[in-house]
């Protein structure tokens, strides 16, 4: 008996994404399982030409400014019945309609998150030797002799406190294991069982903060987090302590967070503010205690291919019949970034 014909598939995305994510090599692979159409990716889904290639695909292969998939793309989708996203969060382009007519969507999430995790443990053990301040110290002394250390650098035995069991901090935990450090864990979701295979110990959210060295969020922005980390939060933090946040500006509060910093009180690592590019005379560009990176902790450069690379297995477990390793669940989506 002849195999069953390769299912037809379409690329959905935005230029930047498809340049970033489809190199030869990745379009092979996608081909080898799939009867895949032609490039360009489709970045406008109510052309004459998204139509065309619509009307017969079953997969859709989507990145980084894919189009919303909503009731008039799906009419015109009629056998689509999987997404296979080669980014993160699918909320952007993953509609309800998809849910209703039970698309099966994967997420190629568990791919971005390593570097993601891997950002924040080299932030983690460089804030707990002063690397920045030092650095900045001795350019401006020049005099290895007139340096004393800080007090309380140094690694061994800081407390660490991840907030929220999300794909992201899960991952930060579990790089952190080889380290001399003490590892909490906020989550209001996460079990007791869960937290000890995570090998960590559980704390309240403002017990994480106020006895931790570092915290570190990784918390989606939902609606139930914007502005979660607060006021009271960022004060009951430890005098010299460091906030790290690689998820969404909106989770904490700026102005509190910039008031907190601006006195020396704390330091902060940010990947990402509110909005997402500061204003150019924001306060935080001059503080010292402030790092302020260009949201660079996820997937750049290199590390696309990662993101492609899952995706390709997805599509070939999909395309034998087998389902997708990495699927986003629509029960799920209120958890999720």
């Amino acid at each position: 008996m002849p195999p069953p014909p390769r299912p037809r598939a379409a690329l959905a995305m935005g230029p930047a994404a498809a340049h970033g994510i489809l190199d030869d090599d990745v379009l092979t692979a996608l081909a080898e399982h799939t009867r895949l159409s032609p490039l360009p990716a489709l970045d406008d889904l109510g052309t004459e030409r998204a139509r065309r290639i619509l009307a017969d695909t079953e997969l859709l292969i989507t990145g980084w400014d894919c189009p919303p998939l909503d009731e008039a793309v799906l009419a015109a989708a009629p056998r689509l019945r999987a997404v296979a996203h080669t980014a993160g969060s699918v909320r952007g382009h993953i509609t309800e309609a998809c849910w209703e007519r039970g698309v099966e969507v994967s997420s190629a999430a568990a791919a971005n998150a390593l570097p993601v995790a891997e950002y924040t443990v080299a932030m983690i053990l460089l804030s707990g030797k002063h690397v920045l301040e030092t650095a900045r110290e001795y350019a401006a002394a020049r005099d290895r002799e007139r340096l004393t250390p800080r007090p309380g650098t140094g690694n061994y035995r800081r407390r660490v406190g991840i907030c929220s069991a999300s794909l992201i901090g899960r991952r930060v935990i579990e790089l952190l294991r080889p380290y001399d450090l003490e590892v909490r864990l906020y989550d209001p979701y996460i079990t007791a069982e869960e937290t000890a295979a995570l090998g960590v110990r559980r704390a309240g959210l403002r017990q994480l903060f106020a006895d931790s060295d570092v915290v570190s969020v990784h918390t989606p922005l939902l609606p139930a987090t914007r502005g979660l980390v607060d006021r009271g939060l960022l004060a009951a933090m430890r005098q010299d302590a460091t906030l790290i946040n690689t998820s969404r500006g909106a989770v904490i509060d700026q102005d509190a967070l910039t008031e907190a910093v601006s006195t020396g009180r704390i330091r902060a690592v940010l990947d990402v503010t509110e909005p997402e590019s500061l204003p150019p005379r924001h306060p935080l560009w001059d503080c010292e205690n402030a790092l302020i990176t260009p949201h660079i902790a996820g997937s750049l450069g290199n590390e696309l291919r990662r993101l492609a690379d899952l995706t390709v297995s997805e599509v070939a477990r999909w395309a034998r019949g087998e389902g997708f390793a990495h699927p986003v669940r629509r029960e799920r989506l209120a958890f999720l970034a």
